[in-house]
Order: C-alpha cells, then structure tokens, then sequence
C-alpha cells in the first residue's frame, strides 16, 4: 500500500520554531506549495469551513489525489478559498499540543494530518508522523476512543453521529 502524500499551505502566520508543518517538511514527510492554488485539484483538504465530516470513504481519493492542510493562525480566522480542494472537516478530537492541549478541534497541523490518517486505517502512516514530536503519542491516546470510533464509520454522516457520543 503507497503511503498518502501530505501537502500543504503554509501562510507563514505562526512561530516557526512550534509549527508543525515546517518540521514534517524538514523532516521530508510532507510537501508544501507556494500558494492554495497550487494544491492539485480533487485533494482531500482538511478545514474547518466544510460541510461534510471526513470518513474513510474518503482514502480512495486521498490516496489518489493526497490529503492536505492550509496552515494558518486560529487566531487570525483567515481560511482561504480552495475551490479545485474536497473540503472536509475533522470531527470532535482534543488536541495534545503544548499550546493547545485538551482543547476541542484547535488541532496542531500534524495532529489534523494524523487523525486523518487514523481514520483512513492507516496508523503506521499516522504514527510515522507524530512521532516527530515529544506529544505525538499523547494525541493518540487522548483520542484512541473517538478515532476508533470515526474509523470504523462508513461514511460522513456515520462520523458526525458518533462525534455525538463524545462531544
């Protein structure tokens, strides 16, 4: 099985020394483009702006097409437009960032990219990447029930009902 390709925006708003995109690309796991249209058409995007919760019947075409994030500041609210992107949205997880730890959906960019993954089944790619941090194994444990539960789902409307059971 060919791992997923992770892209990603990054709109340079945060402290480089904790961004978590620029070390996955440091460390060669993840691949950024110089603006949002530059994301290839179809990608499987996560944001907070979509209207359909992320499934695993989403992986086909994050396999064929990659999964992606735009980084940008909670603080700053700015989420740009992707049209050529499949917007999805991560259901209820916790963060485990030192900055934001326990907080509902104010996820790092790995752990966003990692839960995807989690749900797609595919958690050796998931822990490859979190790996690369001290708490990376904490966001996995805060949320092994939730992931479970969204992975074993069939489809969009399958997670947001069992998000119920943990908001």
């Amino acid at each position: 099985m060919r791992p997923i390709r992770l892209l990603g925006y990054h709109a340079g708003q945060c402290d480089p020394k904790k961004c978590t995109s620029l070390r996955l690309v440091r460390f060669g796991r993840m691949t950024l483009v110089p603006r949002p249209s530059r994301l290839p058409p179809g990608v499987v995007l996560l944001t907070p702006k979509a209207e359909r919760a992320l499934s695993p019947a989403d992986a086909p075409r994050a396999v064929r097409r990659g999964l992606a994030i735009v980084d940008v500041s909670w603080k700053r609210g700015a989420f740009p437009a992707v049209p050529q992107a499949t917007p999805r949205a991560l259901p209820y997880l916790l963060a485990a960032n030192p900055v934001n730890y326990g907080k509902p959906f104010l996820l790092s960019s790995v752990e966003a990219l990692a839960a995807a993954l989690v749900i797609f089944r595919r958690d050796d790619e998931a822990r490859a990447i979190l790996g690369k941090f001290s708490w990376g194994e904490q966001f996995l444990t805060l949320n092994r029930e939730p992931l479970a539960a969204y992975a074993a789902a069939a489809d969009s409307g399958s997670v947001v009902a069992a998000q119920a059971e943990f908001t």
